[in-house]
């Protein structure tokens, strides 16, 4: 989890990660640039094909990491 959080930092370019149960509605940063970006990144770092439609039922920091886990 801890690298994820790092990636995920990178993305919304936060200084601090953001906690597993921060809500992404909470999120300032977590705009549609950044959902196309997470999507590239669970691509290219875990082999994990998002759909925008699985996004879209997630609601914390820690729903977008299961997504790159199964």
């Amino acid at each position: 989890m801890e690298q994820f959080l790092k990636n995920l930092c990178e993305i919304l370019e936060l200084e601090t990660p953001p906690s597993p149960e921060k809500l992404l509605s909470e999120i300032e940063e977590w705009d549609s640039l950044a959902i196309v970006s997470f999507v590239a990144m669970a691509d290219l770092k875990y082999k994990k094909t998002i759909q925008l439609s699985d996004i879209g039922k997630v609601t914390t920091v820690s729903d977008l990491y299961e997504l790159v886990q199964n």
